[in-house]
């Protein structure tokens, strides 16, 4: 046995094993597999030395500074972390104001967005006042960015839905406290998330989701007890309501963002965009609503760019050109450390006016500097491409089969940090939106939660939302024709 003292607290741990497995809250989108580099931490101490993967990823100013790659270093013996607050991802808990009708419960409500990355809770009380709200890492983020990575590991044999209901149960008892409610007075839950997430949270067998015709395993829309999902924190009877699901991408989480932004009974043509790893588009149009997930990847989060970050303090979240000069502007205004997705959106953008990048994605050299140390790369673009060209022929796609152009969309709701970012004009530029949305953005922050919280606090809004599955046309475009021509298309800016 060894001791791993983590920010000064201890760990006693096995020789041999790795880092990754003792920091479970940090990220590791790459799943462990030293390719994504992202796994940076401070050690010294008793470990394996450095592996080809840390040789390629880290500059020799890192390693004079005792960074490694927390999935690569193994521990020999005793040894000392310093994980940086800066590794953890913001989480994006604001949304809409809740609208209070009548309450699904009598004291106190939590309202749950179980995310792919990220975990966002509030709680209310009766008259839905917000008495607290707040964020987390999804542990599993250790098995993979990527669903289809973590499905894979928990077919391995790996447990991936207990560290799940343990960080949500958390959750609910960091609410608790900073309320200073008891966690037993708590009467009203409901949860959230994509269809993989509400799987692996109630311990379904999330394998039909990794193979065609990628079945829908659950389509939930039920109330379980706490006890039943490890929420150990409520009283065990307590109910659970987990909100229904559409098909194997379109999860309880599109719903109740569609649900949040009013595409229940708006007459308006409207388009939803959630631009994360997994992206899901819907689009009502004529009382019928469209739907579809594509496989965007996480650039837009700045996961898988050589200097890429969340959009958190210190990324570039702007960049213009100035009199022929890129010029960045950084969340907080202090010194840039990363380039989160709108950031990037907004460099590739410069890129082409510069002509140092041409309509192929090709740099006419091996990396474009943005600030200081900070470079974009081929490999970045080349990511940038893959997201925007897959978000892009999404979008065009379900246009194509409401038989609707661009133009005809009313509003564009765009969820998350990234779309509260997104300069219109430069996701224009670039293709990753039509030219006639790009004055249409409306960022709505966390419309899961905000849908999430209304089921909590409108006991009518459950019949609104379980009415949405009936009236959706779910497009599945791993088979779809247009899709596939687009998405080649699209790859050009």
């Amino acid at each position: 046995m060894a001791t791993v003292w983590v920010n000064g607290v201890a760990h006693e741990v096995s020789v041999g094993t790795r880092l990754s497995e003792v920091l479970s809250r940090a990220p590791h989108p790459c799943g462990g597999k030293g390719i994504c580099g992202k796994c940076r931490i401070r050690a010294t101490g008793a470990l394996s030395p450095l592996s080809r993967e840390e040789e390629r990823h880290l500059t020799a100013f890192e390693i004079a500074d005792d960074i490694r790659l927390s999935c690569c270093a193994v521990v020999e013996g005793d040894c000392r972390v310093t994980v940086e607050a800066e590794s953890v991802m913001a989480v994006i808990v604001d949304g809409k104001p809740a609208a209070v009708m009548t309450p699904t419960f009598v004291t106190y409500g939590v309202a749950v967005d179980v995310g792919t990355t990220t975990l966002a809770a509030r709680l209310y009380d009766v008259a839905g006042r917000l008495l607290a709200q707040a964020g987390g890492i999804n542990p599993q983020i250790a098995f993979g960015a990527d669903i289809l990575s973590r499905i894979q590991t928990a077919g391995e044999g790996k447990d991936l839905t207990t560290p799940l209901q343990a960080a949500v149960n958390s959750l609910i008892c960091r609410l608790a406290e900073e309320a200073g409610v008891h966690t037993s007075a708590i009467d009203g839950v409901v949860i959230t998330g994509n269809t993989a997430m509400l799987c692996f949270l109630t311990g379904t067998d999330p394998t039909p989701l990794s193979y065609a015709p990628f079945a829908l395993p659950h389509a939930f829309h039920e109330t379980v007890t706490a006890a039943a999902i490890g929420l150990t924190s409520l009283a065990p009877n307590r109910g659970v309501y987990l909100p229904p699901c559409a098909s194997a991408f379109i999860g309880a989480d599109a719903l109740c963002a569609a649900l949040a932004c009013g595409m229940d009974a708006d007459d308006r043509t409207t388009l939803l965009a959630d631009m994360g790893t997994n992206g899901e588009l819907l689009l009502r149009h004529k009382n019928t609503l469209y739907a579809c997930s594509t496989a965007a990847g996480p650039a837009f989060e700045g996961v898988g760019i050589s200097c890429g970050m969340p959009a958190v303090a210190g990324a570039i979240d702007e960049v213009a050109l100035v009199n022929g000069r890129l010029l960045s502007h950084t969340i907080g205004g202090g010194k840039a450390k990363g380039i989160c997705g709108s950031g990037l959106v907004d460099a590739a953008a410069c890129l082409l006016v510069t002509e140092e990048m041409d309509k192929t994605g090709y740099l006419g050299s091996v990396a474009v500097p943005l600030i200081e140390n900070l470079f974009l790369t081929q490999e970045d673009i080349r990511a940038l491409q893959q997201a925007k060209a897959a978000v892009g022929a999404g979008l065009q796609t379900l246009l194509h089969h409401a038989n609707l152009p661009a133009d005809g969309v009313e509003v564009l709701y765009v969820a998350g940090g990234f779309g509260s970012r997104l300069n219109g004009r430069n996701a224009a530029a670039i293709g990753l939106l039509p030219r006639e949305l790009s004055t249409r953005i409306q960022p709505v922050g966390n419309a899961a939660l905000d849908g999430a919280s209304r089921l909590l606090l409108d006991v009518s809004a459950r019949e609104k939302l379980t009415a949405l599955p009936d009236d959706i046309h779910v497009i599945e475009l791993a088979t779809d024709p247009y899709f596939t021509e687009h998405f080649i298309k699209n790859m050009t800016f």
